[in-house]
């Protein structure tokens, strides 16, 4: 009887030991310690505030948990250290360079630390790293700035009432384009004027560009003229000439101008014919005389061609001459 009310003991013992186990386990893994049998590594971070991290809180990197926080202390510095346990199977994707700040899970969740960051370059974590820790964003600082921002929205806000007030009432030039008619079709035609002068200009500087295209066009007179030596050459020799010219003008110009002053120069045969009328009536007889003259002796050698005196003599030299 004995026994076996103390074997039906020891059965009632050992499934109240399993059931504690079993709802112990429960709550190391429900509570994070998960990780409790688990190879892991220690590292840890200084802090200069963890704002309510405490033991047992997440430690996340990439969004995935990789350990939680064993402790949390003061150091010497003044400052919050924070231990952290990883599980050895995360180690090969944290680096050394990685650093630790502070985060909630979700919006109002607990606290914990995130790992950020690090370069394939640097080796990976080991028991005892100390790593760097990301500044974090300050609430107070940044409610600080919110409510600068506000003011000057408030700012903002009240100098655009003001501005369209203004604007309304058709003060200002932006006002007076908006409600005075004439103004906006001055506007208009003096934006179609520049329109206009725009379309000029284009044009303009597309002819250039032609222009300027047909220098490159071999066998075109400009490109001849500025690529082919010879040409240049000549013209340079025809602008010598035409300067030669120019100069022996000149110098006929010197020399009938000089002809001309001797014309008014009183006393010489060319001013007295020019100026003198009786002595140009003179001259101007004389020569008609002399044409008489030469008439009458045209004729009276006609007559002694024919004479019977000379008439021989004439056939003679008329032979001779056609011989």
């Amino acid at each position: 009887m004995d026994i076996e009310k103390n074997k039906n003991s020891a059965i009632v013992g050992i499934f109240i030991f399993l059931g504690i186990v079993i709802f112990i386990g429960g709550l190391l893994i429900v509570g994070g310690k998960g990780s409790l049998f688990s190879k892991t590594i220690a590292i840890s971070a200084n802090f200069e505030n963890v704002n309510g991290l405490v033991k047992g809180n997440n430690v996340w990197f990439s969004g995935v948990k990789v350990g939680t926080v064993k402790k949390v202390t003061f150091n010497s510095n003044e400052a919050v250290t924070v231990e952290m346990v990883i599980e050895e199977n995360s180690v090969p994707y944290i680096h050394k360079d990685a650093k630790a700040k502070m985060s909630t899970d979700g919006l109002v969740g607990n606290k914990i630390v995130v790992l950020e960051g690090g370069s394939a370059e640097a080796p990976v974590i080991s028991s005892g790293d100390v790593l760097a820790v990301a500044k974090p964003v300050d609430t107070e600082e940044l409610m600080a700035t919110l409510q600068e921002n506000n003011k000057n929205l408030v700012d903002i806000t009240k100098n655009f009432k003001v501005i369209s007030k203004n604007m309304a009432e058709g003060q200002g030039t932006i006002g007076k384009l908006l409600t005075d008619d004439k103004l906006f079709n001055d506007l208009g035609a003096t934006l179609a004027v520049l329109k206009n002068a725009s379309d000029n200009t284009n044009r303009l500087t597309a002819n250039l560009s032609a222009y300027s295209a047909g220098f490159n066009r071999k066998g075109t007179f400009a490109n001849d003229l500025i690529t082919d030596t010879a040409i240049f050459s000549n013209i340079r020799s025809a602008v010598k000439q035409i300067q030669m010219v120019s100069v022996n003008a000149n110098s006929v110009a010197e020399n009938l101008k000089e002809a001309s002053a001797g014309l008014n120069t009183e006393g010489s045969a060319a001013n007295v014919l020019l100026h003198d009328a009786p002595t140009a009536e003179s001259v101007k007889t004389m020569i008609s005389n002399l044409e008489t003259s030469s008439a009458k002796l045209n004729e009276t050698m006609d007559a002694l061609q024919h004479s019977f005196l000379l008439r021989g003599y004439f056939r003679k030299k008329e032979k001779e001459a056609k011989k």
